[in-house]
């Protein structure tokens, strides 16, 4: 009689644990074919724009050269005129007087920005990609007023504003062992949460290679790091003010027709980015680009159609033909 009730006992404690083993399955299985558990990644995708040309100074730590050549702000964030006699002392819209004297250059490269901001206040602007029509590169393209980013699993290509420049960033892979150097140099991004991170090297050097508008040069040793994140818009539109401390204020994007849509309240996107070289810099320093939601609207901007650099009043070494192609 004991057996027989030791053994229905037992009966029931087993069916009960193998119920709750059956149970408990089904919910631990999916953490193990996902690795990435509930994370989402984050959409960049579409038009991004900002009410200046330039980045932003680091909340902390050393910072990009800047520019010496100064005027008054004449707008704000909304684009309403400021009164001259309180309005905030900026760089000049495209007069880039690099400010040689910033802790981050070594002695040859303050050299060099030095003699680039004295051809550039005798009114002989020096050579540089922008106004001789080249691509810009890494880090000096994102000063960029707008910028359209097309999101893929396998690639994320980023438009520039001006001259429709087009970068491509391959998506979790490493660089190869041996870069060959390009305009953009070789970019590899990965997400991390819902940050994306691209890395940057390979970058190619040579006389119109500058790492921003000042004619700071760079070697083959320049490394890129960007780091973009949706921000709130209230924050975006703060660090847009920000930018406009030390950036001039070019209203519904004078410089490209990229404007930001005033009707859009949803995030902005923010660049952190980092940059080091050995070979010219000190130290590595950083920089932010804020972005707000642009207006879909996107000229067609070609610099090598223009016979004549856009705004420094000389030639510019642009393809020509002998005769038209049609």
């Amino acid at each position: 009689m004991h057996r027989q009730r030791d053994f229905l006992l037992f009966l029931i404690v087993a069916t009960a644990t193998a119920t709750l083993v059956r149970t408990a399955t089904p919910a631990e299985s999916p953490a193990s074919t996902n690795p990435q558990g509930a994370i989402s990644i984050p959409d960049f995708s579409g038009v991004w724009a900002k009410p200046h040309l330039g980045i932003e100074q680091p909340l902390s730590g050393p910072g990009p050269v800047v520019n010496k050549f100064r005027v008054r702000q004449i707008f704000d964030i909304d684009g309403r005129p400021l009164p001259a006699a309180t309005a905030p002392l900026v760089g000049r819209f495209l007069q880039v007087v690099g400010d040689y004297t910033n802790p981050i250059l070594k002695p040859a490269a303050a050299e060099l920005v030095k003699k680039r901001s004295e051809l550039e206040l005798s009114g002989m602007p020096f050579p540089s990609a922008r106004n001789q029509c080249w691509p810009e590169g890494v880090p000096a393209v994102l000063a960029a007023i707008g910028i359209r980013m097309l999101q893929q699993p396998d690639q994320i290509t980023i438009v520039y504003e001006y001259d429709n420049q087009v970068r491509r960033v391959r998506m979790n892979q490493p660089h190869p062992a041996q870069v060959t150097p390009s305009w953009y140099g070789d970019s590899v991004g990965h997400y991390e949460g819902d940050m994306l991170v691209i890395d940057t090297v390979g970058v190619k050097t040579g006389p119109l290679a500058m790492a921003d508008w000042f004619g700071t040069p760079f070697t083959d040793a320049l490394h890129v790091v960007e780091r973009y994140r949706l921000i709130d818009y209230e924050a975006a539109r703060e660090d847009q003010i920000r930018g406009l401390k030390e950036h001039f204020h070019l209203p519904g994007g004078a410089d490209s027709g990229v404007g930001i849509d005033p009707n859009y309240k949803g995030k902005g996107l923010q660049l952190h980015f980092t940059v080091e070289d050995e070979g010219v810099f000190t130290m590595p320093w950083s920089a932010i680009a804020t972005y707000r939601r642009g207006l879909a609207f996107w000229p067609e901007r070609v610099c090598a159609e223009n016979l004549r650099a856009t705004y420094v009043g000389r030639d510019s070494a642009v393809p020509r033909a002998d005769k038209p192609d049609f």
